[in-house]
């Protein structure tokens, strides 16, 4: 790839449109749930209604929030419906037929993911719901509420957005039913699907379908996905790229049905027969050297295998995740298409990432910051509204940027916000917290979290628009970070001293987690974080200790933890503060061996950890580690059919061994003892069952309701453990790089893994 590739084309601003009419009507103090309230605001309907499987808080954390906000900022009027009754049509009727579209969302995460635990089971809460409670929303949200739209409205169009139809745009695993499901675009039956952070073109989307634009023209959206039957003629003018050119998976051995003509045969594998259908190849040849070159990248299309293909090949799963992967930087992305049956999926290129005026245009809207009085009437008596597990935990937080370059394969941050970082200006920030200092009931002055999807990669990016626009590198900062990047912490120290320095802010605390690796490019930084930003804990995210599943999950080894570690701790005793670190670790992720799990445990043991909270790896569609576990390959070194060239990952299934690694990280839980015994001598490591320090479980087991478990407890640390809060229960376990769901509260920073999902 050529170095002197130009970035894309300047995208239109999201404030260069002229409004629409409705614009008259002015802001809302809550975007209408109801009728009534419509009526109170003079609307005869809606032109968007935004359907949600989250409770509708009024806050840029909160999708539906800043979808909404953002096009009625443009002019149009936008309603919610929020967690309805799936049973029926009747309650999508709510606000009548809207003009425009509806806009279907799951909610802040996917809807699957939120209801079933890593183990399957389901989940008995629900943060994203009123009182917590479980069972708001139905299984694969997106697919349901789609169908109940078209039941009701038959003829709106429907636009498809969130995280989880940023996850599923293409075919993928579903962990919950163990295959390949076809994509959600297909399933659901909407008109268009948006992925990624979607302001951009959901305001274009909605200006064009205001101007009498039909849908099924609406072909050109960056960061959209649609619909083509074979042959459609609008499909003419684009070159099309066999993936396999891309990235060769080997020799495809494909059994061929005698009974199909040429064309049937051509089609089931996702191409064309040139032959009966008289297409002619196309080449592109240079007239002053005869060398063939390769067409305009914004006129290429990559097609992908079939669904009919990945469905029943893992091999050819890999291979196109891996593709995937590889077309995702806005600067030279190319447009994809997969075939599912006499369809294509068409996916157009990521949407251009905002610009920091931008950026400030969407947090400056005017939200409420609360949730829909409508809850208020759900209330338990003097108590207040009915509370919100996810609005408690981020009211008094503030998000500084969006996306993420780290690149964990286990990580669907990069998937649907993008990899290159998107800021807000400082003084966008500074008037965020003096907004919550002055309007958000309960501020006793500390704010909970200034970060996002990482708490320390604020304006920083690549060091070249050039070299950025061209780069398909998967990550920025693995196998270590690149000399071409940023690593300038400067602007955030200077917001932080700028912050804390705002009357009636009394602390400003870091709750995202940090990328430490990059912290320890800027001393300044850490000194500054851990003098005045840290309330005694400060989460960071090795996930393992092991070279093997670090090197599937794109993370750096334990060296880069043990240095900021040393800088943690000198600058904690220089500000005279006892402070700890808390890590979180991932158990049975692709790549991880028994002995990698044990040699874990011995870490933890040696350094005074117990894990209270474990979790095991969950795949969540579309990730790279997801396409490790479902073909057993690893895509970040190639697919290929040769055993001898593709690199075979070590897929920890199965029930049993699952509990195994669970218990590697809990190894001082005497129920966990058993099972540790017996994994011990099938390694070879009876050595370490014994009653010394150095042992990693006894050769006894208390009898149950000995009360040896809350002794333990209340004893300060086992022998050879240093003595710290951490040890007590305090190590909180990472969430594989999905939206926290269980123990949400060990992730103040909603806004971190769990942030800006929109329709």
């Amino acid at each position: 790839m050529s170095a002197t590739l130009a970035p894309p084309r300047a995208a239109r601003p999201l404030t260069g449109y002229k409004p629409y009419w409705a614009k008259r009507f002015g802001p809302a103090p809550f975007l209408p749930m109801s009728r009534a309230e419509m009526d109170a605001r003079g609307w005869d309907s809606c032109d968007v209604i935004v359907v949600t499987g989250d409770a509708y808080v009024d806050h840029p954390s909160f999708g539906m929030a800043v979808i909404g906000r953002v096009l009625e900022a443009q002019g149009f009027r936008v309603g919610i419906i929020a967690q309805p009754d799936w049973q029926s049509a009747e309650p999508f009727k709510a606000l009548g037929l809207p003009n425009l579209f509806f806009g279907v969302t799951a909610g802040n995460m996917d809807s699957m993911i939120n209801r079933y635990t890593a183990d399957r089971k389901i989940r008995s809460d629900d943060a994203y719901t009123p009182g917590g409670v479980g069972g708001k929303r139905p299984d694969r949200s997106s697919l349901v509420y789609a169908q109940r739209c078209k039941e009701a409205f038959n003829d709106v169009p429907i636009v498809l957005g969130g995280i989880e139809a940023s996850l599923r745009r293409i075919a993928h695993y579903d962990y919950w039913q163990d295959k390949v499901r076809r994509s959600i675009l297909v399933d659901s039956k909407a008109d268009l699907l948006l992925y990624g952070n979607a302001e951009r073109a959901i305001v274009e989307i909605a200006h064009r379908l205001a101007a009498r634009e039909p849908v099924e023209r609406i072909t050109d959206v960056r960061g959209t996905a649609f619909l083509r039957r074979s042959g459609d003629p609008t499909a003419a003018g684009w070159f099309e790229l066999d993936s396999t050119e891309v990235d060769r998976p080997g020799r495809i051995d494909a059994h061929i049905n005698p009974y199909q003509t040429t064309t049937e045969q051509a089609a089931s594998q996702g191409a064309s027969c040139a032959k009966e259908e008289g297409a002619q190849p196309i080449t592109f040849v240079h007239k002053a050297s005869g060398r063939i070159s390769m067409p305009p990248r914004e006129r290429t299309v990559i097609r992908l295998p079939s669904y009919e293909q990945v469905k029943s090949d893992p091999v050819l799963y890999a291979h196109a995740n891996r593709v995937l992967h590889l077309e995702t930087n806005p600067g030279n992305a190319r447009a994809l298409v997969q075939r599912h049956g006499d369809r294509d999926v068409w996916i157009n290129p990521p949407p251009i990432p905002l610009a920091t005026a931008e950026m400030d245009h969407v947090f400056d809207l005017p939200y409420a910051r609360s949730p829909h009085p409508a809850y208020a009437d759900e209330t338990g008596g003097h108590d207040g509204p009915t509370k919100i597990p996810a609005w408690e935990m981020i009211r008094f937080s503030v998000n500084i940027m969006r996306g993420c370059f780290g690149g964990c394969t286990f990580c669907s941050i990069t998937e649907h916000e993008g990899r290159i970082i998107q800021s807000r200006s400082e003084d966008s920030v500074i008037r965020e917290i003096e907004e919550i200092r002055d309007k958000v009931k309960g501020f006793t002055g500390v704010i909970s979290d200034l970060g996002g999807p990482t708490a320390n990669m604020y304006r920083i990016g690549c060091k070249s628009p050039e070299i950025e626009a061209a780069c398909r590198k998967p990550s920025c900062v693995y196998p270590g970070i690149c000399p071409n990047l940023n690593t300038d912490h400067g602007p955030l120290i200077a917001m932080y001293r700028r912050a804390r320095a705002l009357r009636g802010v009394k602390k400003i605390l870091i709750g995202s987690g940090l990328r430490y690796d990059l912290a320890v490019k800027s001393p300044e930084y850490v000194k500054e974080l851990v003098t005045h930003h840290v309330g005694g804990y400060l989460k960071i995210a090795p996930e393992h200790t092991e070279g093997g599943p670090l090197s599937k999950m794109m993370k750096p080894g334990i060296g880069s933890y043990d240095r900021f570690k040393q800088l943690f701790e000198k600058y904690s005793a220089e500000a005279g503060k006892k402070q700890y670190l808390i890590p979180y670790f991932i158990a049975a992720h692709p790549g991880t061996s028994d002995a990698d799990m044990m040699n874990l445990a011995l870490w933890l043991k040696r350094n005074g950890f117990r894990a209270d909270q474990v979790q095991t790896f969950y795949p969540s569609p579309m990730a790279t580690a997801t396409a490790m576990y479902h073909s057993g390959l690893n895509p970040l070194k190639g697919i290929s059919r040769d055993t001898t060239r593709a690199e075979k990952v070590d897929i920890v299934r199965g029930e049993k061994r699952r509990r195994l690694h669970k218990a590697f990280l809990r190894w001082h839980d005497p129920a966990n003892w058993p099972l540790l015994r017996e994994a011990l001598k099938d390694l070879g490591r009876a050595d370490l069952i014994g009653n010394g320090k150095h042992h990693l479980v006894p050769t006894f087991q208390p009898s149950t309701g000995s009360g040896y478990q809350s002794a333990r407890r209340k004893n300060s640390t086992e022998p050879g453990e240093r003595s710290s809060p951490v040890t007590k229960g305090r190590l909180l376990t990472q969430h594989t790089g999905l939206p926290p769901r269980e123990g949400i509260a060990a992730r103040p920073a909603a806004k971190g893994r769990q942030r800006t999902f929109k329709p």
